[in-house]
């Protein structure tokens, strides 16, 4: 699953957000040109993650958007859900018993893929905004691929896909 460029778009704003660290509200224009994504897409965005409580806005002169808790208390997997971004790896319905296949059964890689998007919605749910803005994840989360089994193929893999992008 590739995230979608809402989900991004939605964390790279919260996390500019979060960089101010100022008491006074900050600009959608202003994360626009910073992060370079569209104004008009960031607006949609925001209107999101305001309805779910994780910004707030203030009208006015000089007004814009705060965070509405902290960026410690303010996770990742968060934002991507307000954003609408789905983190389901299966083709099926969400809760459902019933499966994706003609006959209402699973597909062969249910199992495999729906563990994954477990996997990615735990991953981000144990991530706080605040860890970004640190940059604390290879602290919190170390990784080296050297050290992975397999580590070659994956290192081929990233190449493979950098190169048809």
């Amino acid at each position: 699953m590739l995230l979608s460029t809402k989900g991004r778009y939605a964390v790279m704003a919260m996390v500019d957000l979060a960089i101010a660290k100022s008491d006074k509200p900050v600009t959608l224009a202003g994360i626009a040109e910073r992060q370079e994504i569209p104004l008009a897409y960031l607006e949609q965005i925001f209107a999101k993650l305001k309805k779910r409580g994780i910004v707030k806005s203030v009208r006015g002169p000089g007004g814009g958007y705060q965070l509405a808790k902290s960026a410690h208390e303010t996770m990742i997997a968060e934002i991507v859900m307000a954003s609408d971004e789905s983190l389901k790896m299966t083709r099926c319905n969400s809760g459902s018993h019933e499966g994706c296949m003609a006959p209402k059964t699973r597909c062969l890689t249910h199992d495999l893929w729906e563990g994954l998007g477990y996997q990615i919605f735990h991953y981000l749910r144990s991530i706080s905004l605040a860890d970004v803005c640190e940059r604390n994840l290879k602290k919190k989360f170390p990784f080296d691929p050297a050290d992975m089994p397999g580590a070659t193929l994956f290192a081929e893999l990233q190449d493979s896909t950098h190169a048809h992008a």
